[in-house]
């Protein structure tokens, strides 16, 4: 009998130790990250373009990304900043060119 009462004990000890767990906070998912969303321009003004044309073919590397984060304008229109510049000669083609990355750099001879 006694034997009994040690496993009824042991019961209510394990009762109470579940109890005063569910008690502590049940754990929240973390949201992860947020990005915050930029307001990139979808077009050109006159100030943008004026800043395009003085301040990127200076730059020592030329690619979508960077035209995109320096004059703040979406990458679709950066890839078009950089193939006028191109046909203007004011920046050049490093390497191959190739469709999927747009690397150039200041054009060194000034306008072959």
């Amino acid at each position: 009998m006694g034997a009994n009462k040690v496993v009824q004990k042991s019961k209510e000890a394990k009762m109470k130790a579940a109890m005063a767990g569910g008690k502590s906070k049940k754990k929240k998912w973390s949201k992860g990250k947020v990005k915050e969303k930029l307001a990139n321009l979808v077009m050109f003004d006159q100030a943008t373009y004026d800043k395009m044309l003085k301040e990127i073919p200076k730059a020592k590397l030329i690619t979508t990304a960077i035209v995109s984060e320096r004059l703040k304008v979406n990458g679709s229109v950066a890839r078009q900043a950089i193939r006028h510049l191109e046909e203007k000669g004011l920046i050049a083609p490093v390497g191959e060119r190739s469709s999927s990355m747009l690397i150039y750099t200041r054009n060194i001879a000034g306008g072959d």
